[in-house]
């Protein structure tokens, strides 16, 4: 199963506000950008992706389950977009900042790292491993 990491603002959308949505998850929209919806088309039910807060706080916080594939995203007015739903799994322990990640050299290679603007990426076994380790999971 693939691993993969999923970019949300805090004040847009926050780890708090994915616990609470519950067990019936939440759907992840609003991805506007072409690589990232090819990400979200191949992500399957049961794959876990981390929870990134970007901008106010940059720090892996969390980590949520795909409880449904890709799907047209009604707030897209072109229709070339869609979207994924997604539920907390588990807090990391001990956020991972953006900082610790970079100076990682084990991770030096992460998307999130040399592609630090794209919102949803792949993230390799290996970096899923490492950042767990560096979280407490």
């Amino acid at each position: 199963m693939a691993h993969w990491l999923m970019k949300s603002e805090p004040s847009v959308w926050s780890w708090s506000q994915q616990v609470e949505a519950g067990p019936a998850g939440t759907y992840w929209n609003g991805v506007r950008n072409h690589q990232a919806k090819q990400h979200l088309m191949a992500m399957k039910e049961g794959e876990t992706a981390f929870f990134y807060h970007s901008n106010e706080e940059r720090a892996v916080v969390g980590i949520v389950e795909i409880i449904r594939t890709f799907y047209p995203d009604p707030s897209d007015e072109t229709g070339k977009f869609g979207m994924v739903d997604v539920r907390a799994k588990a807090p990391l322990p001990k956020p991972v900042s953006l900082a610790a990640i970079k100076a990682e050299p084990r991770l030096a290679k992460m998307a999130l790292v040399t592609n630090s603007r794209l919102s949803v990426q792949p993230v390799t076994d290996a970096e899923w491993e490492i950042v767990c380790g560096m979280g407490g999971c």
